[in-house]
């Protein structure tokens, strides 16, 4: 494998947005840092030391996002942001935010992806440090099947398998490796959410900020006029309808599988929150934030524990 430089953005870059599930607006600024910074965010709002790193030791929250907390400070629903610098190699930022949640844009990494990724990457005078693991991760969920396998490899990879038990979905794949690009082939990939979670995510206070255009919705089963009306009232836009293909038709899928590579797009995000790159073949199914996070924290705690496991978790960490 090429040895690679470490890398920040060339200038600052600006976006601004309401937040997916507190539908707030806020605008952020990643700014470039020096060699061995990492990640950081700066909640400008709370004063110019309020800054929390982006590592899984830091995470107080994974419902339907990740959020990462110090002491008072918080930042919600950071995963696009994170895979979208995964995903361009950037390995130190400074990113200044006004407001507790990121914005959710268009429901990717793309609006990142196309500020910075031409000329926005400027390379370092150090070499990039990977994360390599000494032995396998595992992380199960025995009630649903769900795992997260992080193993010792030459190059990294990613692949997922998403199972919804959905009939408009089915069972879809994804994979990334060096040889994928992922700004055209995962990092453009839009979050999703079904029907029939929408009038409950709004009674629990979440996606305040979610609109058509920032989110397929996947319509499992035949609605009624009535029903696509109110979620239409929902979203303040005109009149919906449910597409031939069980997907609402407010956006045009990008990809056939652009849900796998979304989830894709997330775990590359949240494993991040190891603290840098992994030099890794990772092996995911039914995976989401709670277990992404769970198995960046394996991570860490091996790397912490010099290389070597802390006692009592050599065999796969289970709920």
């Amino acid at each position: 494998m090429i040895q690679l430089q470490q890398q920040t953005v060339g200038r600052s870059f600006s976006f601004e947005g309401k937040g997916l599930h507190t539908g707030k607006v806020s605008e952020i600024t990643i700014n470039p840092a020096p060699v061995g910074h990492g990640i950081k965010f700066r909640r400008t709002d709370l004063g110019e030391n309020a800054t929390v790193d982006a590592i899984a030791d830091n995470v107080s929250g994974t419902a339907r996002s990740t959020t990462i907390t110090s002491g008072e400070v918080s930042v919600i629903t950071i995963e696009h942001l994170m895979s979208a610098l995964t995903g361009m190699g950037i390995d130190n930022a400074l990113i200044d935010i006004n407001n507790a949640e990121v914005p959710i844009l268009d429901g990717s990494a793309k609006p990142y992806i196309d500020a910075i990724w031409k000329d926005g990457i400027v390379e370092q005078d150090a070499p990039r440090q990977y994360i390599e693991l000494p032995e396998a991760v595992e992380v199960v969920d025995e009630k649903t099947g769900a795992f997260v396998r992080i193993e010792p490899a030459g190059e990294p990879s990613y692949d997922i398998q998403i199972d919804f038990n959905s009939k408009v979905l089915g069972v879809q794949t994804a994979h990334w490796d060096p040889s994928v690009i992922y700004a055209e082939e995962i990092g453009v990939c839009r979050t999703f959410v079904f029907f029939h979670e929408i009038e409950a995510l709004f009674r629990n206070n979440l996606i305040k900020g979610g609109d058509v255009d920032n989110a397929i919705v996947i319509v499992e089963n035949p609605v009624s006029p009535e029903q696509l009306e109110h979620i239409s009232e929902l979203f303040d836009v005109p009149a919906l309808e449910r597409r031939d293909d069980g997907y609402l038709n407010n956006l045009v899928l990008r990809f056939p599988n652009e849900c796998a590579r979304h989830k894709l797009l997330d775990l590359m995000g949240d494993l991040r929150l190891t603290g840098g790159f992994l030099k890794a073949r990772v092996t995911a199914m039914k995976s989401g934030h709670s277990i992404n996070i769970r198995a960046a924290r394996a991570v860490r705690d091996m790397i912490l524990a010099g290389g070597m496991r802390p006692e009592g978790t050599h065999a796969p960490v289970r709920q």
